[in-house]
């Protein structure tokens, strides 16, 4: 939570520097209205700030305040208003204080493959398109029919690694319209102003800049040896001709291995070519030439690429840089810029919480935020008690007079914690009894008695039939 915080602080930072051109008092400061667009993105709720705007009507109260520490909540076109003319550079701070955390705490270090180097992921990304809106700094682009698509795009860079979960997102360049330029603005103009402006900052990471076969061109191999890194880029057979055509005929170095993964057998077989030119011209570029091929038990290809890279290619080596060339790589780059699944419910409330002593005396819960309407804990959780804890908790255990407990005072021992007795009322139409427990700061509605608590529906269905049987020979008997 320390972390958290200080990344929004850092945010908080940013945004209150961004230009303001009111003048006298106002209502709403630039750092709240660049924390509320931040809140949209961070809970991946559309309908968040709507909600806050009423839990603050009616609680006084509201995540706005407590977890991003703003003063007033604006409306969604006076932030639209405020923040269009704001240039992205002004959030430079942000993304620069999160890698400099992971610098500082060593968080870098699982990044890091290829002896120390780390791996940056470059890819051009849509995040608007109408057939009718439309602004000064859109794209355009023809479809069928004779209509025109206006969107906006951008290179986004990313830190990744393969076999990590995570990635840490770098500032992006946005591929808008350039003053002076009679083209339309690309990927490959905005990779050679991403990297004049950042790379030579990253150069303590010994980057390797990797991308698609849209960036396997010598432009852009030239920009980024000039800044100080390397790359490892895919290179398809049909857009670079002059390359294929040099190694045709040629003897390539082959390096097979055969491993088992996931229940599968799979050949890897590896052919590199040292000194291969990515254009033709006595000025090409030379470049290390790899080609992967996998199959499987049966001889069938499943996978098939190649690259292009300046790192040295040895018989050591090419396992691990196809290994961060592959898709895997790339694949999770673009996950990120999807909406991911959401970890926390929108309208959970957070509260500051005391520093309080915890169940277990060894151990002492610091001061934190808390989730009061959390998500349902399985079955299996509340039978076992808490983690660490030596047993189950007397008011989660099942009463021997179930069928007829109406009140919640016939639980075991229910008031030897009232901390945790919030409320209780018999359901209508029915014996059992609901109640609200808190448990690790979180407020559930659990049904009592608990459910599957006589077994599973497989074990209950059994046993009626088991009591049917038993009455017609019953009945048989009798007659």
């Amino acid at each position: 939570m320390e972390l958290l915080e200080t990344l929004l602080q850092g945010l908080r930072s940013a945004c209150a520097a961004f230009p303001d051109q009111r003048r006298g008092e106002v209502t709403y400061s630039m750092a709240d209205i660049g924390l509320s667009a931040f809140s949209l993105f961070f809970m991946q709720s559309e309908s968040f700030l709507a909600h806050q705007r009423a839990l603050e009507e009616g609680r006084k109260m509201s995540n706005c305040h407590s977890l991003f520490g703003m003063t007033a909540i604006p409306t969604d076109n006076h932030i639209r208003a405020m923040l269009d003319p704001v240039h992205p550079s002004y959030l430079q701070p942000a993304f620069d204080q999160s890698l400099d955390i992971l610098r500082q705490r060593g968080g870098l270090r699982a990044f890091q493959r290829l002896g120390g180097r780390v791996l940056i992921a470059l890819d051009g990304t849509e995040y608007f398109c109408s057939h009718k809106l439309g602004c000064p700094q859109y794209l355009t682009r023809r479809r069928g029919k004779g209509k025109t698509e206006n969107y906006h795009a951008m290179l986004a860079a990313t830190v990744v690694a393969p076999g990590h979960a995570m990635a840490l997102p770098l500032m992006p360049e946005f591929i808008a319209p350039q003053d002076g330029a009679e083209k339309q603005d690309c990927e490959r103009n905005a990779a050679k102003r991403w990297l004049a402006a950042h790379a030579r900052r990253l150069i303590d990471l010994r980057p390797v800049v990797l991308g698609d076969d849209l960036f396997a061109c010598q432009p852009i191999a030239a920009a980024i040896r000039a800044a100080g890194g390397d790359f490892l880029l895919t290179a398809k057979p049909t857009s670079h001709k002059a390359l294929y055509d040099f190694m045709q005929g040629a003897t390539l170095d082959e390096y097979t291995l055969t491993q088992k993964a996931k229940g599968k057998r799979l050949t890897y077989r590896f052919r590199w070519f040292e000194g291969a030119p990515l254009r033709d011209g006595p000025d090409a570029m030379l470049a290390n030439w790899i080609g992967i091929t996998v199959t499987d038990a049966k001889g069938q290809v499943t996978y098939s690429s190649a690259f292009v890279t300046s790192l040295p290619v040895t018989r050591d080596t090419v396992a691990e840089i196809v290994a961060c060339a592959r898709g895997e790589v790339e694949d999770r780059e673009r996950e990120l810029q999807r909406p991911q699944m959401q970890r926390l419910p929108p309208r959970a409330q957070l509260r500051p919480r005391q520093a309080e002593p915890c169940h277990d005396v060894r151990r002492h819960e610091p001061a934190r935020l808390r989730v009061p309407y959390g998500v349902r804990l399985p079955r299996s959780a509340l039978d076992r008690g808490q983690i660490r804890q030596t047993g189950a908790h007397a008011l989660l255990r099942a009463h021997p007079n179930h069928h007829g407990l109406s009140r919640l005072p016939r639980l075991v021992d229910a008031h030897a914690d009232p901390d945790r007795l919030k409320a209780a009322a018999p359901c209508r139409g029915s014996t059992r009894t609901m109640m609200s427990v808190l448990r690790y700061g979180h407020l559930e509605l659990l049904p009592w008695p608990v459910p599957g608590a006589y077994g599973t529906p497989h074990a209950q269905r059994r046993r009626r039939r088991a009591l049917e049987i038993r009455s017609s020979r019953r009945r048989a008997r009798s007659c």
